[in-house]
């Protein structure tokens, strides 16, 4: 296990990064232990069966992928993780009526440009 404090990770956190690829990085803040960072890979963590499929459907779903880039982690076309989305009940499209209308005339402006 390699220790790195705060302000050390704060200088360099692509060192602490780099390493936890190899083994896990403790983080220190002061004398105490704060976090831990555990590298993944495909050869390991993220090999194992389903968990891209579960960490893309958990990113997507908090928003901090987009469909593309998480059908993409999780190894299935768009239009399989989007089903797959839909299996579980998360919405692929989230709006509320002022945004669907102004998508909707976004969608009109371009048609009639084409």
């Amino acid at each position: 296990m390699e220790v790195v404090n705060v302000s050390g990770l704060k200088n360099n956190p692509t060192g602490a990064l780099r390493k936890s690829h190899e083994t896990p990085v403790l983080v220190m803040n002061r004398d105490r232990p704060d976090a831990l960072i555990l590298g993944l890979n495909d050869a390991g963590e993220l090999g194992a069966p389903g968990v891209k499929v579960a960490l893309a459907t958990a990113l997507f779903r908090d928003g901090h992928l987009s469909l593309a880039r998480a059908a993409r982690l999780a190894e299935f076309a768009t239009a399989d993780f989007a089903r797959h989305l839909s299996r579980l009940g998360i919405p692929v499209v989230d709006l509320n009526g002022t945004e669907a209308d102004h998508d909707m005339d976004t969608l009109d402006e371009w048609l009639a440009s084409s």
